[in-house]
């Protein structure tokens, strides 16, 4: 990757403080949402984000973004540290990066227009009057392949693939140079996703723009991702090449998520080996000691109840936590 980074998450911590019951007596607890995440992000890459729900995909790219204040950790954006940055020292950086949310029906204000709408994010720079905007609206909406006839009707009068597509123009409205997509096709009918998606890389292709792409079809961020990491209650469990970590997974919970992706042919699909993974997914607040996974691992060791396994790397940017690859 020869790329200069532009993202650089170090330890990165989100807790979330609940009240917990105990009989008469309540008490609060933190919530390990995101629990010492590392990752660096480069121009013009994508780095994928895939695990089961409430693992904290979500909440990790919303404080990267700093949507959420991180509770621990180190967020360095385009060669500046924001993680302790106050919401007005904060607006420079937060014009260069942006958000696609996942569901377009409920993330479009029903009283804007589509010009306000897109518009919105501008109003603030100075730099650019009434009509400039105007221009901008219209550019916009012709690269995500919607008109001028458009742009005056509201969210309620669009299809979904076509409010997501809106919600793709407003993100690009402040010429971004990161975008966090957070399951931005799982709200869509399965003929819209591919349509979607390929639009987003040609926007990177022309507008040179990083993405973090949450998803949960691992075969779309397989085709749409340089990078992928696999999240497990908080924690990266394996990072890699798209074509590396659909190839030879490591982790045991990668290699059970990789073994469910369905295959187009019938013999293939019927004969292939699949990983099944037993168990409940622990509670966050009363997570177990040692490896998150090793509740549910098929090949848990002694030493995975005692000691947190770190991000390591095993091969030539191939990244693993789990003690199976201790040296």
């Amino acid at each position: 990757m020869n790329q200069r980074v532009l993202l650089e998450v170090s330890e990165l911590k989100k807790y979330f403080l609940i009240k917990k019951d105990e009989g008469l007596f309540s008490q609060t607890v933190p919530l390990k949402a995101v629990d010492g995440v590392s990752f660096t992000l480069h121009e013009n890459e994508t780095l994928g984000l895939v695990g089961e729900s409430g693992c904290g995909k979500t909440t990790l790219g919303r404080t990267v973004i700093r949507l959420y204040e991180p509770t621990g950790g180190s967020i360095v954006f385009d060669g500046q540290e924001i993680a302790d940055l106050s919401a007005k020292e904060l607006l420079p950086s937060r014009r260069k990066m942006h958000m696609i949310f996942q569901d377009p029906y409920s993330s479009l204000s029903p009283r804007m227009n589509v010009t306000e709408i897109i518009s919105e994010s501008m109003e603030n720079d100075a730099s650019i009057g009434p009509r400039e905007r105007k221009d901008r609206v219209l550019e916009l909406l012709a690269l995500v392949g919607l008109n001028s006839d458009h742009a005056n009707r509201f969210p309620h009068e669009f299809s979904g693939g076509q409010r997501q597509r809106i919600g793709i123009a407003r993100s690009l409205a402040a010429n971004p140079k990161f975008i966090v997509c957070d399951e931005p096709i799982s709200a869509l009918d399965v003929s819209i996703q591919a349509q979607v998606v390929n639009l987003l890389k040609e926007i990177q292709e022309s507008h040179n723009v990083a993405y973090l792409f949450i998803a949960h079809d691992l075969s779309m961020v397989q085709y749409i991702s340089d990078r992928i990491g696999v999240m497990y209650m908080g924690h990266l469990v394996e990072l890699a090449s798209s074509s590396t970590l659909m190839q030879h997974p490591l982790h045991p919970y990668a290699q059970a998520l990789i073994s469910s992706i369905p295959v187009a042919d019938p013999h293939t699909e019927r004969t292939k080996t699949r990983i099944a993974i037993s168990g409940e997914i622990p509670s966050l607040i009363n997570p177990p000691s040692g490896c998150a996974f090793r509740t549910r691992c098929p090949r848990v060791g002694t030493l995975c109840d005692q000691v947190t396994p770190e991000l390591k790397e095993i091969d030539a940017d191939h990244h693993v936590a789990c003690h199976l690859y201790d040296k």
